[in-house]
């Protein structure tokens, strides 16, 4: 319920909105009280409407606190300011800044009368970045500021929404030449970095990366082809510390401290030995914790660690459905912008599928210690294993879905091999790596943890690879989404028969996903580009220089797992350099659609003239006025006011990433499109 006050915020459009269902909420709460007659039920609904009214309350209250103005239009500007965070991506060629402005030296170009937000993120190539350079630093630089974007089609990645939470009003691209004006506060960058730098120095190439990773959660100097091998191969989770890395630490630290002061006759005696190294345990996670981060799945799996250890401490049974909810309670109070991420979303489910499945009765007696052969012992091990995996992959692949439009299909067997051999070998190998470096003997250790990580990625590959390892489905509906999700609570939650129920949503809501056509035209809100959908079921693309990122959002938006074509490639399509023409046929009718692709100006009358002809015309420049298609038109002022735009030609359905009345603080109200009648 708290959750559900979170998400419900999100979803509705405005403040008047909020304050009724918070009305309403406190009204039914009034009426459960004042009809109760000692049952449980009022109960579960006052608590319910207390939780609900929480979560909303929460979050909008964080969204009020953050509040920082984004930056109103692009500038380019040189300025000051205080490096707060410094992130290497050596694959990219790049270096990622979180920056806190503290004087603007000059404007290049037209001046902003607002100013600069209280922060920035730039990204600046490697090769301009300075020696020297760390958190702390105050630094003089230019840069080429644009307020945070939101979703360039509907279903993309909403950064806004994130960097109004993070309080980043503006992002951009920083040029030399860069000035340090002082010294940063944590030479090398911190021990987060220099860690990082240090196992990468030991292990070379995806391996080194990947184990730094594992030790410290920096996945930035991970290789393009590496990281989406993992991710292909269903194995990414490994990457972001969470549960298997706390629990490698704390199980590692107990194990040491609880060996070596049992070698004291006295101590083991006198004190509870377990408890101290249940303590030393403690200590660790929370000290890895804010090594790595603090990112979402590692403050819930360091909670998590904490409340087993204290569970253990005094006898109770420690991990439960309410270990969970404890480490979801705490991470929505303190960031409950967290739960529309797919980090906390993707974290949780996997938990909660994994106690599920193991606090039901009959796989309790399937897996219970019983008197067998090991080869017997083994194999229900295994079992165990893949069955856990998947379940896993199915309670998480809606999650993939609705937020990355794929989902491996291969994970539950890669995880058989991948889980053991990172939990038992690497991480453990890893450790002794980095102990004996104190004395410069870690070098053995290094290249086991080479050999094994070389070994792990060979299989990422191989996975990756196989037919069929990724399935793709374009942008699905929120509802569909929501049904599942209420679904897969409701299988987890209950105990008796009623929890088959669950079945109704999870079938109505997959089946709602799967069956959702495939949108026929994706135009991003500058217009520049489009990907029109082919008689093939492949889209191509408006234009030949389309940039990687925009080739795999718009490819993974319309539900297309592989590199999309290019619209001059296409025997429907007739360009040129400025103008494209293309016909689709959909239902028994052509449609004609028209695109501009260059800055160049196209003689009106000739422009007008194809309008006439044309059911949708899209451009990313202002249309003349006598530019009237058939059906749709879609040029610079219109797409300023509705965003990036999603076109079921059979349907005549229009998705528009800004819907009217929509009044977050992140997003500007704005009407949708509706086509010429």
């Amino acid at each position: 319920m708290l959750g559900l006050g979170v998400a419900a915020w999100l979803w509705l459009p405005d403040s008047p909105s909020w304050i009724t269902v918070l009305l309403a909420l406190a009204a039914t709460a009034l009426l459960a009280l004042a009809v109760d007659r000692g049952g449980r039920g009022t109960r579960v609904v006052v608590i319910a409407c207390a939780a609900m009214s929480i979560g909303m309350a929460l979050i909008w209250t964080r969204a009020e606190r953050v509040s920082s103005a984004p930056l109103a239009e692009p500038v380019i500007v040189r300025f000051e300011a205080r490096v707060e965070r410094v992130e290497p991506l050596p694959p990219r060629g790049l270096v990622r800044l979180r920056l806190a402005p503290s004087k603007i030296v000059g404007w290049l170009g037209r001046a902003s009368a607002s100013g600069l937000p209280r922060h920035l993120r730039l990204n600046l190539q490697a090769a301009d970045f300075p020696a020297g350079l760390s958190r702390g630093a105050v630094i003089l630089l230019s840069a080429r500021l644009v307020p945070p974007p939101p979703p360039s089609v509907p279903g993309a990645y909403d950064y806004a929404r994130v960097a109004w939470f993070d309080g980043i009003g503006a992002t951009g691209r920083g040029f030399g030449p860069i000035v340090i004006v002082s010294p940063g506060d944590a030479a090398g960058g911190g021990l987060r970095a220099r860690l990082s730098a240090h196992i990468r120095s030991q292990v070379s190439g995806g391996a080194g990366a990947i184990a730094a990773a594992l030790a410290t959660g920096d996945q930035g100097a991970i290789p393009l082809d590496d990281a989406e091998a993992m991710r292909r191969a269903g194995l990414t989770h490994l990457l972001s510390v969470s549960g298997l890395h706390i629990t490698a630490v704390v199980g590692i630290v107990m194990m040491l401290v609880l060996r070596l002061l049992a070698l004291s006759p006295w101590l083991a005696l006198h004190w509870r030995l377990p408890l101290i190294a249940a303590g030393a345990g403690a200590v660790a996670a929370i000290g890895y914790t804010i090594l790595t981060g603090a990112e979402v799945p590692t403050v819930r799996s360091c909670v998590a660690a904490l409340m087993v250890l204290l569970a253990v401490a005094l006898g109770r049974e420690a991990v439960t459905l309410r270990l969970v909810a404890t480490g979801a309670i705490i991470v929505l109070l303190f960031w409950p912008e967290a739960l529309a991420g797919p980090s906390f979303q993707l974290s949780f489910a996997a938990v909660t599928a994994i106690i599920a499945l193991h606090e039901a009765p009959r796989v309790k007696r399937w897996f219970a210690a019983r008197d067998e052969s090991r080869a017997a012992w083994l194999a229900r091990q295994l079992a165990s294993l893949l069955l856990t995996g998947i379940v896993v992959e199915a309670a998480l692949s809606p999650i993939a879905f609705y937020h990355f439009h794929k989902s491996g299909l291969y994970g539950s067997v890669a995880n058989i091999v991948a889980i053991p051999l990172t939990t038992f070998v690497v991480m453990p190998i890893e450790a002794l790596a980095l102990l004996f470096d104190l004395v410069g003997l870690g070098w053995p250790f290094w290249w086991l943890v080479g050999q094994a990580l070389g070994q792990l990625l060979a299989m990422a590959h191989l996975v990756a690879n196989a037919p069929g390892a990724v399935a793709a489905l374009p942008a699905m509906p929120d509802g569909a989404y929501a049904l599942m999700v209420v679904g897969g609570l409701w299988l987890a939650l209950w105990r008796t028969r009623i929890r088959l129920v669950a079945a109704l949503p999870i079938v109505i809501g997959a089946g709602w996903a799967v069956l959702t056509p495939p949108p026929d035209l994706l135009v991003t809100a500058d217009g520049r580009h489009l990907a029109l959908r082919t008689d093939d079921g492949d889209i191509a693309l408006l234009r030949d220089r389309a940039g990687d990122y925009t080739r795999m959002m718009l490819a993974e938006n319309a539900g297309i797992d592989g590199e999309p074509t290019f619209l001059a490639e296409q025997r429907a399509a007739r360009c040129s350099r400025d103008l494209c023409l293309a016909d689709r046929m959909v239902g028994g009718r052509r449609w004609r659609i028209i695109a501009t692709r260059s800055a160049y100006p196209v003689p009106s009358a000739a422009l007008i003239a194809a309008c006439l002809q044309a059911d949708i015309v899209i451009s990313e420049r202002r249309l003349p006025r006598r530019c009237r298609p058939l059906w749709l038109r879609l040029d610079r002022p219109i797409l300023a006011e509705t965003g990036g735009i999603a076109i079921t030609l059979g349907s005549g359905r229009i998705v528009t990433v800004r819907q009217a009345g929509d009044r977050h603080p992140w997003r500007l109200s704005a009407p949708s499109v509706t086509p010429r009648q």
